[in-house]
Parts: structure tokens; C-alpha cells; sequence
């Protein structure tokens, strides 16, 4: 499908579930797909972050693609991660997912070697030219070690070579001036501006944000399309109190010890624990070498879906 302009409301990074042994799990994948589809989200982003993309290979990336462009059949439209390294790697990635079926691609900078804001440039735009897709660029620089500066991506966006930008950066000041001034130029209109915070959406939204881009909508994703209605509605006070319930939850994620295992492993390993909690996906396990949780850590997870009324 085409991709809306601009691109609006709450967009779930997708998981990635796996067998026991660390293949694509495409019946529960298709089951959370539609787990989302049914709570009403905007369209569905795979192979970002909270996808593990950095652990699967590239016959794995395809098949994620491929399996949920054609069991939605343009019910959503399909936004994937094409993350790597350099330019011609993510060009090889774009031309596989755009032939599997995506609709737009996202774009992170360059990683391994540290990058100059002109190097970074030319990568979207080498991107741009040779995508048959929008492109939306992945500010997360704790991942590629580079943070987009706010006036290069306005300038990408002016000069029509990016659609949009997801902000995983923390950077609070940096998003709210691409917010405010994507909002107000005539050279960037259509532009979309999501944020990819769990904690701050409501406040992302009422500074004018198109929508939200958070992991623990695949846990709950009622609660952030209930989060995002209660905004455009101007019921604040409702946002809050549900923003504030989605915070509680959010807490799963240190569920994991930090002296076993990395924040990546509590996180993720939380969310898939989650879904497998609530009968939605078959096996919780996460890419190697991630460390998995403990069953004392699983009951930890189970305590916050209870509290926030998910068991």
C-alpha cells in the first residue's frame, strides 16, 4: 500500500518470535500480527530494534518481511528496518524488503567507523536515490554511535530524501525543534515525526508529534492505541493516567539481573516472556548469544501484566 503522509499514530516495532531453536517462528509471528491489527495500530514496523534484526540473518529478514506483507494484504502499510553498516549493505537489504513486500524502508547512519554529519548525509541520500520507497531515518545512537543532528534531517526532509524520522535518540530538545519545525515549513510538509519512547508519548503528542514508534505496544498495544486517541481527542487528563499505567508496565524490562545479562537481554527477553505469557506467541526465547531469563525473573514479568490487567 501506499505509505499515509504524513504517517500518523502508533506504529508497534514488531518482535521477532523464534523457535527453540532460533528460527523464525511464522505462525506465532502471524499471530502477534494480527494481535495488532486487531487493537486498532497504524502500521507495524519489523526489523527495527525490539525485531533483534542484528541477530538474524538475511534469509531471516526477508522471510519476516514476505510472511507478514502477505498476510496483511495492505491492511497496514509495512515499514522495515534495512540496518547496517554501510551504504551498499543497506542497499542490499532495500532491495530485498521492498520486494518482499514493504512499503517504506528505516534507515539508521552509517555504524562501525564513527561518521562525519556529510558522510551521513550522502548515506540517506545514496539510500533515497536507490529505494523505490519512502525512506525514514532511525535516530538510536546508543546502537550506530552517531546522533542525527536536527537540522540535517530537517534539510533531508526539505529536499524530499526522507519521509519521516524515528526519534529513539533521548534527545528531547533535538526532537522538539524537528518537531516544531517540521510543523511550520512549507519545505517539509507531510513530513512524519514519531516518536520511539514508551514513556514520553503523551508529551511527544502534545508537542505535536505524528505518532509513536514503542516496543511494549507488542505487550499492549490497546493501551498506546487508547493513548494516542485520548491525545488527539484533548482529553490530557485521561493521557496521562494512561501513560501512566503504561509506565508501570514499562518497568518489566529491568526484570532481567544486570549482573547476568545486558539491558537488551532483560527487555527483550520481558517482552517475548509477555507475549508468551498471554498466549500469544509459542516459544519466549531470544537470539543468541542473548542471555535468557530466569524462572524467577518470568514470575517478575508475570506480576507487572497482572497489575496492569493483562492476565
Amino acid at each position: 500500500m501506499t505509505l499515509p503522509t504524513p504517517l500518523t499514530g502508533v506504529v508497534p516495532p514488531v518482535c521477532t518470535p523464534l523457535t527453540p531453536d532460533r528460527e523464525v517462528d511464522v505462525p506465532s509471528l502471524l499471530r502477534l500480527v494480527d494481535h495488532l491489527a486487531e487493537a486498532g495500530v497504524h502500521g507495524l514496523f519489523l526489523l527495527g530494534s525490539t525485531s533483534e534484526a542484528a541477530y538474524l540473518t538475511d534469509r531471516q529478514r526477508r522471510l519476516v518481511v514476505e510472511s507478514v506483507a502477505a498476510h496483511l494484504g495492505g491492511r497496514l502499510p509495512v515499514l522495515a528496518g534495512v540496518i547496517d553498516m554501510t551504504t551498499p549493505r543497506v542497499l542490499d537489504h532495500v532491495a530485498q524488503v521492498t520486494a518482499a513486500g514493504a512499503d517504506a524502508v528505516v534507515v539508521t547512519a552509517p555504524f562501525y567507523t564513527r561518521t562525519h554529519p556529510a558522510e551521513i548525509a550522502r548515506h540517506f541520500r545514496l539510500v533515497a536515490a536507490g529505494s523505490p520507497v519512502p525512506v525514514i531515518a532511525y535516530d538510536i545512537p546508543v546502537a550506530v554511535h552517531s546522533k542525527l543532528p536536527a537540522d540535517l534531517v530537517l534539510e533531508l526532509a526539505a529536499d524530499g530524501v526522507l519521509a519521516g524520522l524515528k526519534d529513539s535518540s533521548g534527545d528531547l530538545a533535538g526532537f522538539r525543534e524537528v518537531v516544531t519545525q517540521a510543523a511550520t515549513r512549507p519545505d517539509t510538509a507531510g513530513f512524519s515525526v514519531l516518536t520511539g519512547s514508551e514513556l514520553v508519548v503523551d508529551a511527544a503528542l502534545a508537542l505535536g508529534a505524528d505518532g509513536a514508534v514503542p516496543g511494549l505496544a507488542n505487550v499492549d498495544p490497546h493501551g498506546y492505541v487508547r493513548l494516542y486517541r485520548l491525545c488527539r481527542a484533548g482529553d490530557w487528563d485521561g493521557a496521562r493516567a494512561e501513560q501512566e499505567r503504561l509506565c508501570a508496565l514499562f518497568g518489566m524490562v529491568a526484570a532481567g539481573d544486570p549482573a547476568r545479562m545486558g539491558g537488551s537481554s532483560s527487555a527483550l527477553g520481558a517482552f517475548k516472556a509477555a507475549l508468551h505469557l498471554r498466549g500469544i506467541i509459542d516459544c519466549p526465547v531470544t537470539a543468541e548469544p542473548q542471555v535468557p531469563l530466569s524462572g524467577a525473573e518470568l514470575e517478575k514479568v508475570e506480576k507487572f501484566l497482572a497489575g496492569a490487567g493483562l492476565l
